[in-house]
């Protein structure tokens, strides 16, 4: 991809990963410094949560991820906030990294990025009220979407919410995949969503 900024922060993690973290601009949840999605205050206090849930191996500048990616709506580093039409200009870059990782599950934080992936992956209304959906489970087009609030606005108890969701998704068949091999002559297996 050759996206039209100076900087960019890239997608990080694993490229066949189960949950996508999706955040809205490098300014907003870092990464300017490190080139590495998530790394700034808030965004280490979500790396300790996914951490805690099992998604991270390690927190610090380049943490180590299990089954998860990284990335941002905007990855181009910009001084203020994006235009709405930078935004719109970066929407094809991000939809085809979303594509490509083919993750089961979407956890875009904030509500920018949560306010994008419920209006254009699922058929949930993106313009109500986000506070009542935050760290529940959602059915999109393909994925389940589990809304995360922005950590740089977390009250008490708020990464144990998240952590507790993620542990219960886990528990769950989250990818859920059919074997339509049976279709198949042979036996070998086909899996779907």
């Amino acid at each position: 991809m050759d996206p039209p900024c100076d900087q960019f922060v890239s997608g990080y993690g694993d490229a066949n990963a189960h949950f996508h973290v999706v955040g809205d601009h490098p300014g907003v949840h870092g990464g300017a410094a490190t080139g590495v999605p998530f790394t700034n205050v808030p965004g280490r206090r979500l790396q300790r949560a996914l951490a805690e849930a099992g998604l991270f191996t390690s927190v610090g500048d380049r943490p180590g991820v299990e089954r998860t990616f990284l990335s941002y709506l905007h990855g181009c580093v910009v001084d203020g906030k994006p235009s709405p039409a930078e935004y719109t200009e970066m929407e094809r870059y991000f939809d085809a990294e979303l594509r490509a990782i083919a993750a089961h599950v979407l956890l875009p934080v904030g509500e920018r990025a949560t306010r994008h992936v419920l209006g254009t992956y699922t058929a949930e209304d993106a313009t109500g009220d986000l506070e009542p959906i935050y760290y529940t489970e959602l059915r999109g087009g393909g994925w389940l979407v589990l809304p995360v609030r922005e950590p740089s606005e977390w009250e008490e108890g708020e990464a144990d919410r998240l952590v507790a969701a993620l542990t219960e998704l886990q528990r769950t068949d989250y990818r859920r995949e059919s074997d339509l091999g049976r279709f198949l002559a042979g036996e070998e297996s086909y899996f779907v969503r």
